[in-house]
């Protein structure tokens, strides 16, 4: 599963979610794509029994805009620092331990953001690494030739 975080409206922020959106109809219908405000509820709702769930949100770590991070390793601690979801991120990975509710592998996608004002549009440096992370994500997901 591809799951999308973010808020409309708010610049870079929207960047899961418009990875997500450009996902649509073009992977395998076994993987299934969510969009995500980072409620840590839904987020392990979403991903119980997942064999695999990326997870994509806008970072803001100091890095240039558009760098896309990977974390594979969220095992004992938050699973992103820089997310603008942070908290919810991380709770929801504490939660999902909790329960028993993780899925068999967790990524985290970040895209740096350097734009996060109200009203503001995504920037053009996160609009290019959403384009590629689409791109790489359908390669990966893609349907199945008949």
């Amino acid at each position: 599963m591809v799951i999308g975080l973010g808020g409309d409206g708010r610049g870079d922020d929207a960047a899961g979610l418009e990875v997500a959106r450009r996902l649509r109809g073009s992977l395998a219908p076994s993987v299934a794509i969510v969009e995500s405000a980072g409620d840590p509820a839904q987020l392990v709702e979403a991903w119980t029994g997942a064999r695999l769930a990326v997870v994509i949100d806008a970072v803001s770590s100091g890095a240039p805009p558009g760098t896309v991070h990977r974390r594979t390793d969220v095992e004992g601690g938050p699973s992103w620092h820089g997310s603008s979801h942070s908290f919810g991120l991380a709770d929801a990975v504490d939660l999902g331990r909790a329960l028993g509710r993780m899925p068999a592998q967790l990524i985290v996608i970040g895209v740096e953001g350097g734009d996060f004002t109200i009203g503001a549009p995504i920037t053009p440096p996160a609009l290019a690494a959403i384009d590629a992370l689409a791109q790489e994500l359908r390669k990966r997901f893609r349907p199945e030739s008949t």
